[in-house]
């Protein structure tokens, strides 16, 4: 279980690019409430795990590039819950949007970094420079901006999670994505420096969620990717899974268990 904060009365969630799930469950009391804060969440697997861990009764914050879609979103999820369009490689506009947060809601109990892009298929060496560059700063220095806005204060208070999602080309490679297998073998690097760094009582975790249809893949796979289950679907076996995530999971390299 992830300690509980001294100040706050519930616990908040935010999730950067997340999609609706019913049938999850009854809504657990205010007092057992975590404060989550999701980056990518207006879309795929952040929107889903948003929803998912908003109908148990958490609290979610999030952000996404998209301003349409989080207007979406915050209609769909209202307060206490709250979303900002935000672009995770801007440093000055992560740094602001934490200020606000953080003096709002205080620190997040689990910070899930989610937002990610992948290159179009091609051989690296015919990969454009500015599509290299996007991948390599939204999937890892991206991370590192939420990590410098959001974890001195998680620090501070010595509790908390923080999740960053890998991929299987996190832990492996493949032709056609290489900046993409690139960017996430950065993320476990990372992730494993950070948690040799963190106090007693927080974790930071390398998270591959396995293989989701989403966009992302479908770009990879194309019509192939309909043979995998959907942002929904999987969120069924993630949210209870990152929900049960806690200080002894430090440093540990995790996977989304798979369908049964």
């Amino acid at each position: 279980m992830i300690p509980q904060t001294g100040h706050l009365s519930f616990r908040i969630v935010i999730i950067l690019g997340c999609t609706l799930i019913s049938g999850r469950g009854k809504s657990m009391p205010k007092s057992d409430s975590k404060l989550i804060l999701i980056t990518g969440v207006t879309k795929g697997l952040g929107r889903s795990l948003a929803q998912g861990m908003a109908e148990l009764g958490h609290t979610i914050v999030g952000c996404g590039r998209s301003a349409a879609q989080i207007e979406t979103l915050s209609t769909d999820l209202r307060e206490p819950h709250s979303f900002t369009a935000l672009d995770v490689t801007k440093n000055v506009d992560v740094q602001r949007w934490a200020t606000e947060v953080l003096k709002k809601y205080g620190p997040p109990d689990l910070l899930i970094n989610n937002a990610a892009v992948i290159n179009k298929n091609a051989p690296l060496w015919k990969v454009p420079e500015e599509e290299f560059d996007s991948v390599i700063d939204v999937n890892l220095k991206g991370i590192a901006n939420i990590i410098r806005a959001f974890v001195p204060e998680m620090v501070r208070r010595e509790s908390g999670v923080i999740v960053n999602l890998s991929s299987g080309w996190g832990r492996s490679t493949s032709p056609d994505v290489a900046p993409y297998c690139a960017s996430k073998w950065g993320v476990e690097g990372l992730t494993l420096a950070l948690a040799q760094e963190v106090p007693q009582g927080m974790a930071a975790i390398p998270l591959n969620p396995g293989i989701i249809n989403t966009e992302m893949l479908q770009s990879c796979f194309g019509g192939s990717a309909d043979r995998f289950p959907d942002a929904d679907e999987w969120s069924m076996r993630a949210v209870p899974f990152i929900l049960g995530f806690g200080s002894q999971h430090n440093g540990q390299q995790l996977t989304v268990p798979g369908e049964e």
